[in-house]
């Protein structure tokens, strides 16, 4: 079953004019400050201009000042009288967990790995590099191979300046990777946290931290500015992006069940499931590699 990531919220906002209808919300970990919230809420809504956040139960009004967010309920109302306040329209991708099969992805995989040896997020060292086993580290993409038309599209192919010929869009560029702990990776592309460049390369957790690594900073040796293969900042961001509209817009995106034990239906599953087509696309595309294919619709 998937989960519901608006379990547990403790931060809600709000129109100030509809305050028992929240816009959304959010589970608080320690890294969100005053400011890095504001920040979320601009990607989160669609104001004719400046608008005021304001703490229901104090009336104070938010700054942006690293003081800690306290959980609560915010009212956000615009400067104006005729200022217009609404809920973006934009929505995050459906990613499921990202796999790797091809020899485009092995070049990745062996560049990601020479490169950090390492979880870049919980900084544990593969002691076990020298015999090249990497049991448990993944080699993630922060932007997914299955939306490679997309990665084109929205121009990151332009970002990527190691690509191996002119034909080549980057997407298995090590630019756009990062070596992970396998269950660190499995939260990384569900969007359960994210790493904002913006704020000194903090990972933000937008659920329960179990791994304890909200407040934790991206290794640095990962992100050399000196270094050919260092991660792209604007794949970063664009992460941290799909982060907040999948955990804060409105109810939230739906946490997909990613394990399925042997002899489960997962086709039943996922079709019983919430946004079946989207989760059905998604996993076929991944699977694919993101590969064209004409799908047939299902009804939901």
């Amino acid at each position: 079953m998937a989960g519901s990531r608006a379990i547990g919220r403790d931060v809600h906002f709000y129109h100030f004019a509809e305050p028992d209808n929240a816009l959304g919300g959010m589970i608080l970990n320690p890294s969100v400050t005053e400011r890095i919230f504001l920040l979320m809420l601009d990607i989160l809504i669609d104001a004719s201009g400046p608008y005021w956040v304001t703490s229901r139960s104090t009336g104070e009004t938010l700054a942006l000042s690293d003081e800690p967010l306290k959980r609560g309920h915010y009212d956000i109302r615009p400067h104006s009288r005729k200022g217009t306040i609404s809920l973006t329209r934009e929505t995050c991708i459906t990613r499921v967990l990202s796999r790797t099969r091809t020899g485009r992805d092995d070049a990745f995989r062996q560049l990601v790995r020479e490169r950090d040896g390492k979880c870049v997020i919980t900084g544990l060292v593969n002691t076990e590099a020298y015999r090249n086993d990497w049991t448990s580290f993944h080699a993630c993409h922060i932007f997914p191979i299955s939306f490679e038309e997309y990665f084109v599209q929205k121009g990151f192919s332009g970002c990527i300046t190691n690509r191996a010929d002119e034909r080549d869009t980057g997407i298995n560029s090590c630019q756009n990777g990062l070596l992970m702990q396998s269950n660190v990776h499995e939260r990384f592309d569900k969007f359960l946290f994210s790493v904002n460049p913006d704020d000194g390369y903090k990972v933000t957790c937008f659920d329960g931290d179990p791994l304890e690594i909200d407040g934790k900073v991206l290794d640095p040796i990962c992100r050399d500015p000196n270094d050919e293969r260092s991660v792209k900042d604007e794949l970063l961001r664009w992460h941290f992006r799909q982060a907040v509209l999948a955990n804060m817009k409105g109810t939230g995106e739906p946490n997909f069940e990613t394990d399925f034990p042997p002899g489960t239906d997962m086709m039943g599953e996922i079709l019983g499931g919430p946004d079946p087509t989207k989760r059905m696309e998604a996993e076929l595309f991944s699977r694919l590699n993101g590969m064209a294919l004409n799908w047939l619709s299902f009804t939901e």
